[in-house]
């Protein structure tokens, strides 16, 4: 072993002495970011398990770190990232939790008057910093696929198909229909035709703030689906406003049975599955 090399390590010595202490300050440090959002046990068990494996990378430069050290370590980093996201934490509180451990390493060496220290502090500085901004980045990746994951149960939950009656099933659909969102009527509409074998389908778009050519569109599909699966659609809920706007555009609906209500619909319904519903006297005993 060469001397340049043992002095090129007298950092990574230097942190490994003082791991107890530099760990316990990082905890600290970290801890006031996070303002007590996180367990002091957690944040004692994330960061010791980082400051371990981050130590043999110590004195390499951001630019040499490969292998599977490099690997693993971001992989760490890439696991507190996506904690951190799921729980609520800005970026910028979970790449300050890498950084807080440039502040209290700088403490640790501030009154070490030894070049060589000082240089390697200065590069494990500028690793620190690509560690960062990795954490950051992969942040911003973990709440895209949250943000993406949310998207989707939102859309499963504004789209529900209820059983009306015997062989009826109604999609009662709120606010603005897209492709995206026709893609999941349309595969939960087929998926409940076939669990429950109803021979009719209401979608009933009372609740939709708008109906233009592409939103027309999304509903023939719809409505050519189930009739592929051997299924009657109906659409209810065409307030006077929506149909000037569909007369205005031009759309046609072709022999697609349409109502002004979702009871106007059902009672449709009914009659088409060869229920007959009869309105008694109110007050009769």
């Amino acid at each position: 072993m060469t001397a340049g090399h043992v002095e090129a390590q007298r950092l990574s010595d230097l942190l490994r002495e003082h791991a107890d202490s530099l760990i316990a300050r990082w905890v600290e440090l970290a801890g006031g970011e996070l303002r007590g959002r996180v367990t002091t046990t957690e944040l004692q068990r994330d960061l010791t398990e980082l400051f371990t494996t981050l130590l043999p990378v110590a004195d390499e430069t951001a630019d040499a770190l490969g292998g599977d050290l490099d690997a693993e370590l971001r992989a760490l980093l890439a696991d507190l990232s996506r904690n951190r996201a799921r729980q609520g934490f800005s970026p910028s509180e979970t790449a300050a939790g890498v950084f807080a451990l440039k502040r209290a390493v700088f403490e640790l060496t501030e009154s070490n008057d030894d070049p060589e220290v000082f240089r390697r502090l200065m590069v494990f500085s500028g690793l620190l910093d690509a560690l960062g901004l990795w954490t950051f980045e992969t942040y911003a990746a973990a709440r895209e696929e949250i943000i993406k994951e949310q998207s989707e149960q939102l859309l499963e939950l504004t789209t529900p198909v209820v059983k009306l009656w015997e062989g009826v099933l109604a999609v009662p659909l709120v606010g603005t229909l897209d492709s995206a969102r026709t893609q999941v009527v349309m595969e939960k509409l087929l998926e409940s035709l076939v669990e429950t074998s109803s021979q009719h389908a209401i979608i009933d778009i009372t609740g939709v703030l708008a109906v233009d050519t592409q939103v027309a569109q999304h509903l023939l599909k719809t409505v050519v689906a189930a009739r592929l699966m051997g299924a009657e659609c109906t659409i209810s809920g065409i307030r006077p406003q929506i149909a000037q706007t569909i007369v205005a555009l031009g759309i046609e609906f072709g022999d697609i049975t349409t109502k002004a209500t979702l009871a106007d619909a059902l009672r449709h319904a009914l009659r088409f599955e060869g229920v007959e519903l009869v309105r008694g006297e109110k007050g009769r005993s």
